[in-house]
């Protein structure tokens, strides 16, 4: 049966950083580098046969360079053609991203720079899950939250953060990057959320599902959790993605690590 994809991005500088070094992409629309400082949002819809890309890019690297990181993924993100393995190509464009960041590095005489990267590629034969880093990525369905992304984080050191393991602009002299990869099916009524940590270092699963769980329309749903992450200290940019199946394809969900 045939179905389609409706969805909502917004990326906000949020009420501390004095840049939004974040990046989202829907359907090849990314945020422009001229308007990364304020409020962004994407929105449509598209036919699943037609293929859609989604992803949110949490550009690190310092003030100056960050958002130049993310910039280039989302850059080349809008180029890619989904192919008839989606996972490869996902993994082809990580693998390209991240020798561009390490020639960028490079050429301008930066000590590093990366961004993290969390992708959907929904098309007629499903949906992919690519992602690197600690972006995540959530499936709602039925009343239950599932984060089905896979954090790259080491331990945390005491009262910090947990570093990264995995992003994208790490040579390959000192790694080699691998992005999680999965795939699976879906059904009438799904909801994916893809977000940086601006979203879920102020709120609880708990509080998401809540929010996820309300009759509302997308863009009511991301607004609600735009305000609660900023309300709660906004500390960090912060993007969100929500896409939901809107017809049913019959098949159940289930996402199965390729290796």
């Amino acid at each position: 049966m045939a179905y389609k994809i409706t969805y909502s991005g917004v990326s906000h500088i949020g009420k501390i950083r004095q840049k939004n070094q974040d990046n989202l992409i829907c359907d090849r629309a990314f945020i422009p580098a001229d308007a990364a400082d304020w409020p962004f949002s994407l929105n449509g819809e598209k036919a699943a046969k037609d293929n859609l890309l989604v992803g949110v890019f949490d550009g690190m690297g310092g003030e100056e360079c960050g958002e130049v990181a993310s910039n280039i993924a989302v850059q080349k993100a809008s180029a890619l053609a989904l192919t008839r393995d989606p996972a490869s190509a996902l993994l082809q464009l990580c693998q390209e991203v991240n020798t561009d960041l390490c020639s960028y590095v490079a050429e301008h005489g930066l000590s590093a720079m990366g961004t993290t990267a969390a992708m959907l590629a929904f098309t007629g034969g499903g949906v992919t899950l690519c992602n690197i880093g600690d972006s995540k990525i959530f499936h709602y369905c039925e009343d239950r939250l599932e984060q089905i992304s896979k954090d790259h984080l080491a331990p945390a050191p005491f009262g910090k953060k947990p570093p990264l393991l995995q992003n994208l602009g790490i040579p390959p002299t000192e790694l080699l990057i691998d992005p999680y990869l999965a795939q699976g099916g879906y059904q009438e009524g799904d909801l994916y959320l893809l977000c940086s940590d601006g979203l879920t270092d102020m709120l609880t699963a708990e509080e998401i599902k809540e929010r996820l769980s309300a009759k509302m329309e997308l863009k009511e749903i991301i607004s609600d959790l735009l305000e609660t992450a900023l309300s709660h200290g906004g500390r960090d940019n912060i993007s969100i993605i929500l896409c939901k199946i809107e017809r049913t394809s019959g098949w159940p969900f289930s996402l199965k690590h390729r290796k």
